[in-house]
């Protein structure tokens, strides 16, 4: 773009934009967390923040201090049918509480939070609460699925087909989906490259016209397993043969920097994060819990052998599904 001037280049970055590849605009060239999480006391009593919860003013104060301006939030209610926790009677009660608590957290915030529903998609309510939560406008901006806590076996053609039809609905009521695509590590689910492919070829499909965010680079957080690096490995591949199935697909980096899970890989990191390209990549800190604030994230996030340019265009990419949303925000600054 030799011989353009300043201006000429903003709209040139609006239009880049505007068909769908991640820019940062200079009035949102802030950090902005793709990966937060509230949680209610009764969620938080059966997952990690333990039984006080987080809710939005805790969350807003620790992003203060961590000087991230925005994050997207995804409600945690799917733990309500975490296989790895006693069943809760009447669960679907339990889920539409957590998703209801979720947008009225982030409604109080409505110029920093945005809010994602959240839903097992193995769950015989799952469309239901879909077509529930599109209808909320703290939440309809996108869904967040845990194949992990909700025990997705891709490999199984039954929970394969039930997981289709989600990508389908959400992308039916355009809704950006949040993916924790690494299978369940306590029942040694299969996962790995093979599990990739068909998520490639038989989920993506379904949601071909709404960003999917696969979080954790493709893991579970850090990046020592194995299997992780062999199912990003298939969408690095597919992204360098310019697959048309990866047009919308973005990965978060939630995670990745957690200690002693991920030094011994640091080149191998930060070469597939080269290879992917940091116009997909989101930054995100994960649950703002005792051990994981969003300063600490932050900082961790940072020992990663990037140059700073490279941190820079992360933390300032802005997500095809935030657009709106932040343009109405600024609006009211």
């Amino acid at each position: 773009m030799l011989g353009l001037n300043h201006d000429a280049i903003k709209r040139w970055i609006t239009i880049i934009t505007a068909f769908g590849v991640l820019a940062p605009l200079n009035s949102l060239a802030e950090i902005i967390d793709y990966h937060q999480h509230l949680y209610s006391d009764e969620a938080g009593a059966r997952s990690s923040p333990g039984p006080k919860g987080i809710d939005a003013d805790n969350l807003i104060a620790q992003l203060d201090a961590a000087g991230i301006r925005r994050a997207v939030v995804l409600s945690v209610a799917y733990s309500f049918s975490n296989p790895n926790k006693p069943p809760v009677p009447n669960e679907y009660e339990h889920v539409m509480a957590e998703n209801n608590w979720t947008s009225a957290q982030v409604a109080k915030y409505p110029q920093r939070l945005l809010g994602f529903c959240s839903v097992n998609p193995l769950r015989p309510y799952a469309l239901e609460e879909i077509a529930r939560c599109a209808k909320d406008p703290n939440l309809r901006t996108g869904l967040k699925l845990h194949f992990g806590n909700s025990d997705v076996n891709v490999d199984n053609p039954d929970h394969l087909a039930r997981v289709r039809r989600v990508f389908r609905a959400a992308n039916e009521h355009h809704m950006a989906i949040v993916v924790h695509m690494h299978a369940n590590i306590d029942h040694h689910r299969p996962y790995g490259a093979k599990e990739a492919l068909i998520f490639l070829e038989e989920l993506l499909p379904e949601a071909s016209d709404v960003v999917v965010q696969i979080a954790h680079l493709a893991g579970g957080g850090g990046y020592d397993d194995p299997a992780t690096d062999a199912a990003l490995s298939v969408f690095v591949k597919a992204i360098e043969r310019k697959d048309p199935r990866m047009r919308n697909v973005y990965f978060d980096v939630c995670g990745i920097a957690i200690p002693g899970m991920w030094e011994n890989k640091a080149d191998l990191v930060v070469h597939r994060i080269r290879q992917i390209g940091t116009n997909r990549l989101l930054y995100g800190s994960d649950a703002a819990t005792a051990d994981n604030g969003p300063k600490s994230a932050l900082k961790r996030w940072h020992s990663l052998p990037l140059t700073q340019e490279e941190f820079r265009e992360i933390e300032n990419n802005v997500a095809p599904y935030l657009r709106n949303w932040l343009s109405a925000a600024e609006s009211r600054r």
